[in-house]
């Protein structure tokens, strides 16, 4: 027992095992956290008129009658629009795909010839050598 507790080993177990234990229970606690109802909006309360002595709002009419500016939201439904960001899109997948070619290639002919210059003469030598 004292050998036991004396190891590095039995003590990288010990930490191992806290530490996945508190990771589990950090992860039990975010699926239960997920897992509860969520209020969409606080409740709001009308304030009492009869014994409010503080300044007034403004009226909610007034804050509405400003003009919008910008663009308005949701999504955007101009086939133009949609067309170009297409485009746009498929150009760069199409370079990426280029990219992605080259590297493959480039690695491929390069292990080809680490083969054909390293290893083959290395193994023609110990062949040889052992005949």
């Amino acid at each position: 027992m004292r050998n036991l507790l004396r190891s590095p080993l039995a003590w990288l177990v010990v930490a191992e095992v806290v530490i996945v234990g508190t990771l589990g229970i950090v992860i039990w606690n975010v699926v239960q956290n997920a897992t509860r109802p969520v209020l969409a909006s606080p409740t709001l309360q009308a304030p009492d008129v009869v014994g409010d002595a503080s300044p007034s709002l403004p009226a909610i009419a007034a804050i509405n009658n400003s003009s919008q500016r910008g663009p308005r939201p949701g999504l955007n439904l101009d086939s133009a629009f949609w067309r170009q960001r297409l485009a746009q899109l498929n150009s760069d997948q199409v370079f990426l795909e280029q990219l992605e070619w080259r590297i493959v290639h480039n690695a491929m002919d390069a292990a080809n010839r680490y083969v054909e210059t390293v290893v083959l003469p290395a193994v023609r030598r110990a062949e040889g050598a052992g005949g």
